[in-house]
Parts: structure tokens; sequence; C-alpha cells
């Protein structure tokens, strides 16, 4: 079976090439028995690679089980694995199957297995080396033959450094290695699973799947996802119940991301300070509010336009200067310099004036935007610099520079 063929069958989106190597390793290591270690970080769908392995092997009709070992307590964890005795601890009224008793001859999916306790590891290793175990409370080797497929996301020889996990285990279970690729490592993806994730939801509730405009789909490319797939899963189907219009902007996608924040923003380099990259959101927040005030320009040219005939009382014959102006906007020209109104512009009775060119110019700084931005905020908390910086997207430490920096009051 190839690689498309497999995506297909478990429902998998994506062309990403370490992706693609990822699921053509656990292809390739499917017909042998040796144990497989998927690392990746958390929701980066890591449960999809012990399916195949168990699918595409010589046990795909023995049993399978998935075993969250971060959400078992750890005194009832062996219990759950291994077995017990009848009466080895309180409330063991009657003996019971340990998992890796109950899936002989199959798969077992050890989720999160760096959460086990130093204990259980040393029972594991043990069962990995030589398929042997006890249940808890007994004396009486027993004997299992189950492949085992862990997943972590967990830097397990950092947990190995501090003593929380058995080096002599991690290369027993690193066999295989295959790694998951985070989501942020998967621009290219993004957009396509957000497609699936909105036809899916569409489908659930019964209604019109959304779409997203050329800067939304930016957006969604270039924030840094940290809960993954399953954060823009979740993000997805929010959007999806709750917003009436089916066509979503860069407004709407910023507002339900954590925050309400400008996390969409290229994510932090290394060695990068990062009050910069703070004063850089707050740019780009001035850079939207600037596209939106020439938007809104752009609708009141076209208004006067359309109603040239009922305002031409008010504008007397300079109607055309402002079809001039709107098609300087339209062929890209800079409308911010004055406009010098000449005679072949304009039409003069004997009893007009002719008065000088007035010249009007928009300022367009970043920094007279910037302070208008932080005056607003301010003005808008009452003073509280704390809230003020939450809403702006920056430190508190970075608005306070700046109110030094631009002498705000």
């Amino acid at each position: 079976m190839d690689i498309q063929a497999i995506k297909q069958r478990f429902g998998i989106i994506g062309n990403n090439p370490v992706l693609d190597r990822a699921i053509d390793i656990a292809r390739q290591v499917a017909a042998t028995d040796i144990t497989v270690l998927v690392s990746g970080e958390s929701g980066t769908g890591k449960e999809f690679f012990p399916k195949i392995i168990h699918q595409l092997s010589a046990r795909k009709h023995g049993p399978y089980i998935a075993v969250n070992c971060g959400a078992i307590p750890e005194g009832t964890i062996d219990s759950e694995l291994f077995g017990h005795e009848k009466g080895s601890f309180t409330g063991a009224h009657e003996a019971r199957k340990g998992y890796f008793e109950v899936v002989d001859g199959g798969t077992i999916f050890l989720d999160e297995v760096a959460e086990l306790p130093l204990g259980t590891q040393v029972r594991l290793l043990r069962v990995l080396e030589s398929g042997e175990f006890m249940r808890v409370g007994s004396s009486k080797v027993l004997k299992t033959n189950v492949r085992v497929v862990g997943a972590t996301n967990v830097n397990i020889p950092d947990a190995i450094s501090n003593g929380k996990f058995r080096q002599d285990l991690y290369y027993r279970l690193n066999t295989v290695p295959i790694l998951v690729p985070a989501l942020r490592e998967r621009k290219d993806d993004i957009y396509l699973l957000f497609r699936k994730f909105a036809a899916d939801a569409a489908e659930k509730y019964r209604m019109p799947p959304i779409q997203v405009d050329d800067e939304a789909q930016q957006v969604l490319r270039n924030y840094r996802w940290p809960g993954n797939i399953r954060q823009l899963k979740n993000l997805t189907e929010q959007i999806s119940i709750i917003e009436k219009n089916r066509m979503i902007d860069v407004a709407t996608i910023i507002k339900y991301l954590p925050q309400g924040q400008s996390n969409e923003l290229p994510v932090l380099y290394k060695g990068e300070d990062a009050s910069k990259f703070n004063e850089r959101e707050l740019l780009y927040k001035v850079l939207f509010d600037m596209k939106k005030d020439m938007n809104d320009l752009k609708q009141l040219v076209m208004n006067l336009m359309q109603h040239e005939n009922t305002i031409s009382s008010n504008l007397g014959e300079n109607t055309h200067l402002i079809k001039r102006l709107y098609k300087d906007f339209e062929e890209g020209k800079d409308i911010s310099q004055p406009i010098i109104v000449h005679s072949a512009d304009t039409h003069f009775s004997d009893q007009d004036t002719i008065q000088e060119p007035e010249e009007v110019e928009e300022s367009l700084s970043l920094e007279k935007k910037e302070i208008d931005f932080i005056k607003r905020a301010l003005a808008r908390h009452e003073g509280k610099r704390k809230d003020a910086a939450r809403e702006l997207g920056i430190s508190e430490r970075t608005l306070y520079r700046k109110i030094k920096e631009y002498d705000i009051e």
C-alpha cells in the first residue's frame, strides 16, 4: 500500500514531506515486531501511527488497545497493565487480567509512555525484553506476545537526565523512532485541514461550510498553533457554529485566537528580542487599521459618486474632483499629496472669487497611529497600564517605555 492510499484509509490530511516520511517508516516497520516510539507535540495526530502499524501487520486480526499512561493513577497502573490477584491490595475482590494479558497476539499502544512511574518502567522493560510479566500479588511468571508502540510529547533525553525515565527502557522503546511534525512546520497543510474540518462541521451540524479570504488564510498559515491539529479543529468548529457570515475575514479569525491578540504573526526566532517582537505586533495592528481607513475612504468616495445628483447643491461643480481622487486611488497613486485646483479643472462665474489652492494632507505616520492607539487604550481602561497593554498585545514594560518615549500623559 502506497503512502497516498494509507492517507485515504486513515483520514490523514497533508502533503508535508516530513509527514510522508513518518507514514513511510510506519508502513515499512509494520511487517516486523520491532518496538516503535512515536514522538511529537500534543495534538499532532500521533495516535494514527500505531493504528497504521497494526492494520498493516500480520497482527491486524488480533486485538488492539490504546492506553493513556498519563490518565491512570500511579497506584493502579501496574494492575491495569499487568493484572492482579484476588486480595493483592485493598479492593481487589477478584483476580483480574491486565492489558498485556488481554492483548496477547495483538498490539498495545502506550500513549504518553514517559508518564509511567519508575517501578512500572522496570516491569515494562522486562516485557519488552523477554515477554514475561507477573500479576500484582503473584509470583507466577506469565508470557505474552504483544507488539508495543509507544508515544510521547516529552523530551525523553531530558527526562533521563532528570532521573524520571530509565535510559535502558528508552533505548528498548526507541528501536525505530517516528517523528510527527508540528502543525506550524506544515504551513501548506493548514488550509487543507481547515477546509476538511469546516466540511465536517457543516455536515455534522447541517449548515453551509465556512470559507476564509486570502488574508485570513495567511493568518492561519502564520499562527504558531501551540495546540496543533486539535486546536485548529476546535477553532474551525467554533467559527462554524457561532458566525452567521460564511465568509470569514482577518478580524474574525483574530477574534477566535487566544486572548484575541495578534498571535497570528510570525513566531519569534531564536535570539530575537522579545520587546521588538511586541512592537512589531503593535505596528501590524496599526497597518491593519490604516488599511481599514483606506477602505472606508474608498467606500465614502463611491457613495459620493452614486449620490452626485442629490448632493450637487453642496459640492457645486467640483464633483469631478472627487472622481479624479477615486481614479487616482484605484490606480495606486499617492492620494495623500495635496490636490492643486487649476482653472482648467473647474468653472467659475463672474461673481466667483478665485481662492488660492488649499493644501490638505493627511498624515500616515506609523508613529502617530501608534501614539493614538496607546492613548485610546489608556483612556478606555482609565489609565490602567496593565489592562491597556493586554488590549494592545504588548507587555506592560513595553507600554511603559512607549509612554516615556512619546511623552504621553
